[in-house]
Parts: C-alpha cells; sequence; structure tokens
C-alpha cells in the first residue's frame, strides 16, 4: 500500500500553523494525536487527520512530551502493555517512544491509573535494561 505522504505533509503544514503553541497536559493522560505517516514498520496515524491515541509518558514542559502510541488491537510480547477500558483491551507500544510536540495533540481521552502507569514505566526500565 502506497502512503500519502503528500497529504500528510500538507495536515501538518496546517498543525504548524494552527496548533496549541502550550497545553494543560499531564503524564497519564491519553490523548488522540496527529502523528502522521512513518517509515517502515513506525506506527502511523490513522484517517484523514492521521491520528491515533499516545499516552503521556514524560512531560517536559506545556509543549513537548515523551508519549507512546497505542493499538486498539490486542497485541502480545514485551513490547506491549494491554489496557482495559469499557471491556475492551488496547495495547501500548512500548518500543515506539517518541517526543512529540503538543501541536499534534487533538483531544483528551482519560487519564490512567497510578498503578498502570508504574507498571507501564517500569517495563520500558526493563526493555532499556534488556540486553538481547
Amino acid at each position: 500500500m502506497d502512503k500519502d505522504f503528500d497529504k500528510w505533509n500538507k495536515e501538518k503544514k496546517g498543525l504548524e500553523k494552527t496548533g496549541p503553541n502550550e497545553l494543560p497536559f499531564h503524564e497519564r493522560e491519553i490523548w488522540w494525536s496527529s502523528i502522521g505517516l512513518n517509515l517502515g514498520d513506525e506506527q502511523d496515524g490513522k484517517n484523514e487527520l492521521f491520528e491515533r491515541p499516545i499516552l503521556v509518558i514524560r512531560k517536559f514542559n506545556r509543549k513537548l512530551a515523551w508519549v507512546l502510541p497505542m493499538s486498539s488491537k490486542e497485541k502480545e510480547g514485551i513490547y506491549y502493555y494491554q489496557l482495559e477500558h469499557d471491556g475492551k483491551i488496547f495495547s501500548v507500544i512500548l518500543s515506539q517512544l517518541k517526543l512529540l510536540s503538543v501541536k499534534r495533540f487533538r483531544r483528551f481521552v482519560r487519564k490512567i491509573s497510578p498503578e498502570q502507569f508504574l507498571e507501564i514505566k517500569n517495563k520500558i526500565i526493563e526493555l532499556l535494561n534488556n540486553d538481547q
């Protein structure tokens, strides 16, 4: 399947002009975010806004955060963490930690529990310490 990078580039230019420069967001929050079209096996956004839910892992300031993309497909293994919400399983993709500008943030979804957040952070640390 060919990716329409030109369409994403146009959307990204619009986000640069109209996206918020600052946003009151917090760690543990899930947001729909325009993460765009990416290369290879990097997680892409969906729909005309190239969106995907993301989990905020570390807030650096009101403009930047480390985030993890999420999938509505249940995925297993050391690179995933399952979250349940309203009887549905979502996968947090631990291997695709990335820095995002809040200009990409679209709308707030919800906040996960402190216990779930700690488990996710510990799994990231395990991945960093794993000498495969």
